[in-house]
């Protein structure tokens, strides 16, 4: 089995630019690197999108490494556009990116510990292959974060969370609760009001809303935000997440209307509804009878398939220097932490691709054993 000098997991925006740097750097796409993603299709988590999400209502989608984002129309669905995007974008690299590839485990190869392991799933069955060097761009989509709160084995409605959402319309004249602070919470909100019979949404902090429009500066110190998380071990906070909510003309109507009136957490859910301790909510709510609780809770790290690798500190996330594994410089993160959102990918695959090369060139030392459990 021939030896690779770098093996990419994941096609989203991170994975590409790493892929992009590491080819000029001279490693040559199909020959002596590969790009694995488990999706069916170009486009990253993009794809999964809901049909309704615009490019208008998107975060900024940042351009990948030389090549801009084409203007295009504001209405057109995000879930299409970002897509083909992406899509060109290997095309005219020719990054040659395999898929479905569905990685599981990466671990010492047992015949070189000099080198890793790459085991995963394809349509035409188990592989392996054998690197010098990998870059994890895995992202958050396939692990979608359900807070668990007394009572939602007995609610008999339906729940869901946003990675599930497909359209609003799949709610018409019924209630629903949205619970989460967030983009996709609000964004969702809005889509659903029209069609449901009622919303009711509630977060666990008051929404933090900024007159302040989104702009590179803001989202450079929402990045060191998230970097002071992992620099100390600790599992990433969101980017989105300490950017706060931009005041938008729609987000100033949905507050006009009350379909963007907060309500504090609930202290749990009932058979058929959410319930709220008494004093919790000013106007004496204490039972909001609901058919629908729509989770958007955000996603964590997908990072399983690194575990026979030991990267993990005490605190629970993986330190790291840069985009390197603190206790493996084999392994490069990107997609993770400061980079999880579009704001640090391209600059963080750009780094990969460094710790990518110091490792081929010899000028790292080797893995140490994590203390981690």
């Amino acid at each position: 089995m021939s030896v690779l000098e770098s093996v990419v997991v994941g096609a989203g925006q991170a994975g590409l630019s790493a892929a992009h740097h590491l080819r000029r750097l001279g490693l040559v796409p199909g020959r002596t690197m590969l790009v694995l993603d488990d999706a069916p299709a170009a486009g990253g988590a993009w794809q999964y999108r809901w049909d309704a999400l615009t490019m208008a209502e998107t975060h900024a989608v940042h351009d990948l490494p030389g090549v801009a984002l084409p203007a295009g129309d504001a209405g057109e669905r995000a879930n299409v556009a970002v897509p083909r995007y992406y899509a060109a974008y290997e095309r005219e690299h020719d990054l040659r990116v395999e898929r479905p590839v569905r990685v599981h485990a990466v671990s010492e190869d047992p015949e070189d510990p000099a080198l890793l392991r790459v085991a995963a799933t394809t349509d035409g069955g188990e592989r392996v292959w054998r690197t010098r060097t990998l870059v994890n761009a895995t992202g958050t989509w396939t692990r979608p974060f359900w807070p668990r709160y007394p009572g939602a084995e007995t609610f008999r409605g339906r729940q869901l969370h946003t990675h599930d959402f497909r359209a609003a319309e799949d709610f018409a004249g019924q209630h629903v609760v949205v619970v989460g602070g967030g983009a996709s919470a609000t964004q969702l909100l809005l889509q659903v009001a029209p069609h449901a019979s009622g919303t009711t949404w509630v977060t666990r902090r008051e929404p933090v809303w900024v007159e302040e429009e989104f702009s590179p500066e803001l989202g450079r110190a929402a990045v060191a935000r998230v970097a002071e998380r992992t620099a100390a071990g600790l599992p990433p906070g969101s980017v989105v997440s300490v950017t706060g909510l931009p005041l938008s003309p729609r987000y100033r109507a949905g507050i006009a209307s009350g379909v963007l009136r907060r309500r504090p957490m609930f202290a749990r859910l009932t058979a058929t509804g959410v319930e709220w301790e008494p004093g919790a909510n000013d106007d004496g709510l204490l039972l909001q009878p609901a058919d629908v609780v729509l989770w958007a809770t955000g996603f964590r790290a997908a990072l399983d398939h690194l575990a026979p690798l030991g990267l993990r500190e005490h605190g629970g996330g993986v330190l790291l220097d840069g985009t390197t594994a603190a206790r493996d410089p084999r392994v490069q993160l990107v997609g993770y932490g400061p980079s999880a959102s579009t704001i640090g990918a391209n600059r963080a695959g750009r780094e990969a691709a460094r710790g990518v090369r110091r490792v081929l060139d010899g000028d790292v030392a080797g893995p140490r054993r994590s203390v981690a459990a």
